[in-house]
């Protein structure tokens, strides 16, 4: 029988975020790539609103542009953000806020995106609220947060995949699913390097599966663990880990848990 198909009787840790674990792939992902995935599945093409919570320098305008130029990007951050301070483009909407009050209408954006805003953020519950609010029926929340990440840029918090889904489904969303990101002892050792310039090293481990993510994958799939057994064990140990949450109803709702899997085909 493949490993894949047996089923895991989750127990302690493994338990608790059971019903959040994908069972098509354990590859690390990326949030960037995980969204325009949940993009794919919004057929047939219709002019989408994006919100990019926590924009920075609007890096993403590029990519969700890329991916469909009709898309409506719209970049949201505080005034006083240390990344957007840095902004040069003025060909996107950039729009500022008090860190938890949205500036839009109920049901009015088909997509959030927040790429590793939320262990900055001061009132996450509020803000997830908001986030809930102004989504469209079937509308996704995407992005990913920090877990066992050294402090920076001032950062709050750091989630346990566990504590974020809770976070999530107490703000009004019904379909959650976390996967791993870049490892946490891989994050440490970035952080180390940046101390004498050499963080750029580690940097295409965001992307790629990194070390510690690559040693649990090799050790788990010789021992025969079956998928949502091996995400787990990468949770455990995730520097951040990605999510998709999803609002209820709508023609374009799709649970989290059919959406494609990351990176790579898992055999």
């Amino acid at each position: 029988m493949n490993a894949n198909n047996t089923k895991w009787q989750p127990t302690g840790d493994g338990a608790l975020v059971f019903q959040h674990l994908p069972d098509d792939a354990s590859w690390q992902s990326h949030s960037l790539s995980v969204a325009l995935r949940v993009l794919e599945k919004y057929t047939p093409p219709r002019k989408l609103k994006i919100l990019d919570v926590g924009c920075g320098a609007g890096n993403s305008f590029y990519e969700f542009k890329k991916f469909d130029r009709e898309i409506l990007w719209i970049g949201l951050d505080i005034v006083d953000s240390p990344e957007a301070s840095f902004r040069t483009r003025d060909d996107s909407n950039f729009l500022t806020f008090d860190g938890i009050h949205i500036p839009f209408n109920d049901k009015e954006i088909d997509l959030a995106y927040s790429r590793q805003v939320f262990e900055h953020v001061r009132q996450p519950q509020q803000l997830l609220a908001e986030i809930y609010r102004v989504l469209k029926p079937g509308g996704h929340f995407v992005g990913s947060t920090s877990h066992l990440e050294p402090f920076h840029s001032r950062s709050y918090w750091n989630y346990t995949p566990y504590g974020f889904c809770v976070l999530l489904r107490d703000s009004g969303f019904d379909s959650v699913v976390i996967r791993p990101g870049i490892d946490g002892l891989t994050l440490i050792g970035r952080r180390i390097l940046s101390h004498i310039r050499l963080d750029k090293i580690c940097d295409s481990f965001f992307e790629i599966e990194s070390p510690l993510n690559l040693f649990l994958e090799l050790i788990s799939r010789a021992a025969r663990m079956p998928v949502k057994r091996r995400n787990a064990l990468k949770l455990v140990f995730s520097g951040h880990f990605t999510f998709v949450a999803t609002k209820c109803g709508g023609k374009y709702a799709h649970s989290a848990e059919s959406l494609p899997a990351p990176n790579r085909e898992d055999r």
